[in-house]
């Protein structure tokens, strides 16, 4: 669980840290309706206006941008019709790839484009018995087949992570990681429901910047699947920085809307490396951390 820290705010700087990492939320379709979703995806929502021309381009783009490591997000990622070619085009790039997904959807074809080098999984898990998993991702049977995707990973092989969103009210969120941990996952870490998205909604309040970890745009980017930068998954309540169907990555990372972005998020440092972190409230989760003092990898740490 994370602990209280003294947090210092600092102002953003572009010398912080160059993006090296940045989120494609490829699709906001997803099968499961989970009550604190960032992106307030659901089983009948759209693809994005993002072609796949534009989203093979953007990827061209991203390591003359700096781009080193992608996270294919959404929505559910697999269920974009171009998932794997997508996947398949990054790593002709030489991207790191992490395909966040709620495992329900990975067909053989799928399993064996995983198991390439330089592809990892994260995913989410709420709680050790099913009931109370699928009551919050609002799909019955969303447990079970979770569960056995996490096993088939590990027993391929394949690179895995897992969050827990504490929602509170009773959640069995230790036992969740316990189970998780006994199924062979090394890497879990567990965070709060942070205040977007449908979680802002069942709160009746407006997202606010306190939500945010404080180091949005430090090492790291967002492209919806409209194809606007943002400076997170979860500051989609924030203005766009600019669209990437119009205009070069490379361009908007360097201009002003992007330091005006960067700079409506209070900066905050800890003593410890644990902050929310968040990519939506698949937040820790779905957060996988580009540590830019780390550049041959993925931040380990905590998860």
């Amino acid at each position: 669980m994370m602990t209280a820290e003294l947090a210092i705010e600092t102002a953003w700087s572009p010398a912080q840290a160059p993006i090296r990492f940045l989120e494609l939320e490829l699709t906001n379709r997803c099968q499961l309706s989970c009550t604190h979703c960032y992106a307030l995806s659901a089983p009948t929502d759209g693809h994005g206006e993002m072609t796949l021309p534009d989203w093979k381009r953007l990827l061209d783009d991203a390591p003359a941008a700096g781009v080193s490591h992608v996270q294919l997000i959404g929505g559910e990622p697999t269920l974009q019709p171009d998932f794997a070619l997508l996947l398949t085009h990054a790593l002709d790039r030489g991207l790191k790839v992490e395909v966040f997904s709620n495992l329900l959807h990975i067909t053989e074809p799928l399993w064996d484009l995983l198991t390439r080098p330089g592809v990892e999984l994260a995913t989410s898990y709420y709680s050790d018995t099913p009931i109370q998993h699928d009551r919050i991702t609002g799909r019955l049977g969303s447990h079970r087949r979770t569960r056995a995707a996490i096993s088939e990973a590990l027993r391929r092989g394949i690179p895995l992570r897992a969050g827990i969103i504490d929602l509170g009210d009773g959640q069995r969120v230790e036992q969740a990681r316990t189970e998780l941990e006994r199924l062979g996952v090394t890497r879990v870490r567990v965070d709060r429901m942070r205040g977007v998205g449908r979680a802002a909604e069942h709160r009746a309040a407006q997202p606010t910047v306190r939500e945010l970890c404080g180091r949005c745009g430090d090492g790291r980017a967002a492209v919806s699947c409209g194809g606007d930068v943002r400076l997170c998954v979860l500051s989609r309540f924030l203005p766009s920085a600019g669209n990437v169907r119009t205009t070069p990555l490379a361009d908007i990372l360097v201009g002003r809307k992007w330091r005006e972005l960067c700079a409506k998020v209070p900066r905050r440092r800890t003593a410890t490396a644990c902050n929310p972190d968040s990519d939506g409230n698949d937040c820790a989760p779905a957060e996988t951390i580009y540590d830019p003092d780390k550049a041959t990898g993925f931040l380990r740490a905590g998860r």
